[in-house]
């Protein structure tokens, strides 16, 4: 070897000093003896507290509780030869992928483990480290060169919003991370798995006898424990087949293809399935005429509010109406709430509907005080769509309403939701006390429904609480809703709170939320959501006869 050569060659200490300065470690495990030694770069992995050696139980440990079980895996021992691929992240570091391979018949496994990023840069979706959504069409269009018949499979996490709002994001992207983790477990290397939304994941794999949908559902919808909640994902899922080969599909083609099957599964209700056909592109394309439609719909005033009878259990009198958005679409008529609602969610104009909604729903009020001087002190309620509490000039544009209509204090009810609440307690009682300090009054929807009520009830400005339906339908057959029933209403008059019970169904749960002392009751039993005329005219003769109608019993 000559001068030059022996200056190249590589030492232990050189090898060592290489890996440190790239973020990187080398690993060896060996079963037999329960150890396994690091060296490099472990302080910045999080492998500081392992290093230079540590057992199999102290490594799990080490883990993610959302990682521990892919630790465990990568530990048992397989054939020699067999490689290993594991995204795992420790206590305190970033996710790091640990690759290696199986050794002398398996006695031994040794590999490297580095930071995600340093392996595949820019084509991992940070929190999961599955590729994202560009890799991933990259990845399609290189998986169809060759022909054969594949299978694309994209999955969207149901009510991810919901969990925003009860754990908030940084708990909720654990979840995502946890799912991420199972989904790349899950299958063999022949597969590839991203994920291309903030809730959707997918993976293209060879068509087989075996199920992908069922393995993909099979391993997202495993329930986790986050924050000493336990959560049970539901997913929904959508499915194509295609031919490989000269004439496959564009990948951006074939991904539009599944995501309109995704959308017919939500369709269907949490955790649905569908496979692409081509009767979803003609749903499609009316879905995207009734998007047009409904932008139109508010310039065309088109978007109204309803408004359903709020009565006093006690005197039997409407004391209000809560307002309710409905769509008269001039072709199809009325348009289902749940459909137009989610579809105004999606583009983006849940603000533009409350600030409409409060607008028509004041004036209207005003006009009805006005014509019936003896209705007493009315009241509308309207609901303030998710994140609005957040919107920015909320409290001006409630204080300039209430000056235009000329409405009495607390006339104007807003209700809020606790999950609105929840994601920042502090800024929501500021906005709530803003808010209060203008002229309106507050109502709590669906109390009883969330995580920590009693934490920040008795410190946030609210007048009233709402009963959720469902507690109140049941009270007659299940005595834990009886009870939650009257709890919430002994609460409410401990604190000074007005409940309002929705779900009043007929005369009998009316009574029983009588002797329960609660102070109003809103539901079919009394009215559905009536247009203003119709709901105006049920004012009127209610007021004529002393007290509102209600059904004896249920349909």
């Amino acid at each position: 070897m000559n001068p030059r050569s022996r200056s190249l060659a590589w030492d232990a200490t050189t090898a060592i000093e290489a890996l440190a300065a790239a973020d990187t470690a080398l690993w060896v495990w060996t079963p037999a003896e329960d150890q396994i030694r690091f060296t490099g770069a472990t302080r910045s992995l999080g492998l500081g507290p392992l290093a230079p050696e540590c057992s199999a139980a102290g490594f799990v440990a080490s883990a993610l509780p959302q990682d521990r079980s892919l630790a465990e895996k990568m530990l048992k021992p397989s054939e020699e030869g067999t490689e290993i691929s594991v995204r795992l992240r420790m206590r305190g570091a970033e996710t790091c992928l640990w690759r290696g391979v199986w050794l002398e018949d398996g006695l031994r496994a040794a590999g490297v483990v580095a930071l995600e990023n340093k392996f595949a840069g820019s084509d991992l979706d940070t929190l999961t480290g599955l590729l994202d959504r560009r890799a991933f069409l990259a990845r399609v269009t290189e998986v169809l060169v060759a022909p054969g018949e594949y299978e694309m499979v994209v999955g969207d996490v149901d009510r991810l919003r919901r969990l925003n709002e009860a754990l908030g994001h940084e708990r909720t992207d654990l979840v995502l991370s946890a799912l991420g983790s199972r989904l790349a477990a899950a299958f063999s290397q022949d597969a590839s798995a991203a994920r291309i939304g903030e809730d959707e994941f997918a993976i293209i794999v060879p068509k087989t006898a075996s199920h992908t949908s069922y393995r993909m559902r099979e391993a997202l919808e495993q329930p986790l424990r986050v924050a000493g909640f336990d959560i049970y994902p539901t997913v929904s899922i959508g499915a194509v087949v295609v031919e490989g080969g000269p004439d496959a599909p564009d990948a951006a083609e074939l991904l539009r293809r599944v995501e309109l099957a995704v959308e017919s599964a939500k369709g269907a209700g949490r955790g649905g399935s569908a496979a692409y056909g081509r009767a979803l592109e003609s749903d499609s394309l009316s879905r995207l005429a009734l998007e047009a439609d409904l932008r139109n719909a508010f310039v065309r005033g088109e978007i109204v509010p309803f408004f359903q009878p709020i009565v006093n259990l006690n005197s039997g009198a409407v004391a209000g109406f809560e307002a309710l958005a409905r769509w008269r679409h001039p072709r199809r008529g009325l348009v289902p709430p749940d459909e137009f609602l989610t579809l105004t969610d999606e583009l983006g104009m849940m603000n533009e509907l409350g600030l409409l909604m409060m607008t028509q729903s004041a004036r209207q009020l005003a006009d009805w005080i006005a014509r019936h001087p003896t209705s007493g002190k009315l009241f509308c309620s309207v609901n303030l769509s998710v994140g609005e509490i957040e919107r920015a000039h909320l409290c001006e544009d409630v204080e300039r309403i209430i000056k235009e209509t000329g409405l009495p204090r607390g006339a104007l009810k807003l209700e809020v939701t606790e999950g609105d609440i929840m994601r920042d307690t502090a800024r929501a009682a500021e906005v709530l006390q803003s808010l209060k300090d203008v002229g309106a009054s507050l109502a709590l929807d669906d109390f009883g429904t969330g995580f920590s009520s009693l934490s920040y009830l008795a410190r946030l400005p609210f007048d009233t609480l709402k009963i959720d339906r469902y507690f109140v339908l049941t009270m007659k057959k299940d005595e834990g809703s009886a009870k939650i029933v009257k709890s919430v209403v002994n609460l409410g008059r401990d604190l000074s709170l007005e409940v309002v019970a929705e779900g009043v169904e007929n005369a009998e749960l009316a009574s029983l939320l009588l002797d329960a002392q609660c102070h109003y009751g809103q539901g079919f039993g009394y009215a559905p959501a009536l247009p203003a005329q119709e709901a105006e005219v049920y004012l009127a003769e209610s007021l004529a006869d002393g007290s509102a109608p209600i059904k004896q019993r249920s349909a």
